[in-house]
């Protein structure tokens, strides 16, 4: 419900439904295995891999959202469910988070093409 704009009421001239989402920096524990794996999910959402990735996530009949079978299918590297378990679990949830974003920064012809990867059934 909008806020009537008025004297006692100072944040009335603010927009809230179009103000940005501002992400508070957190410090990162393990820097160098928190980058490989980092890497790795980047590396799988490149624009060269990203349809060659989707493809292996369909023939292996994974959901796409549930980035712990991804990762622990091998998904995103051999190695990199080892490196994601040695993070601390803030560290996790900025990789689980990097993951989610950057899944629905996909191409939408590309996210067409795959849409049961994408469905919810």
């Amino acid at each position: 419900m909008a806020q009537p704009e008025t004297p006692q009421n100072p944040n009335a001239a603010v927009d809230r439904t179009t103000a940005l989402y501002e992400r508070v920096p957190m410090a990162i524990g393990d820097q160098q295995t928190f980058s490989e794996v980092k890497k790795a999910v980047e590396t799988s959402f490149a624009s060269s891999n990203v349809a060659t990735f989707l493809k292996s996530l369909q023939r292996a009949a994974l959901r796409i959202r549930d980035f712990e079978s991804v990762l622990q299918s091998g998904k995103l590297g051999n190695q990199t469910a080892v490196l994601y378990a040695k993070l601390t679990n803030g560290d996790q949830g900025q990789i689980r988070e990097l993951y989610l974003a950057s899944l629905e920064q996909i191409d939408l012809a590309l996210r067409n093409k795959f849409f049961k990867l994408y469905a919810y059934y």
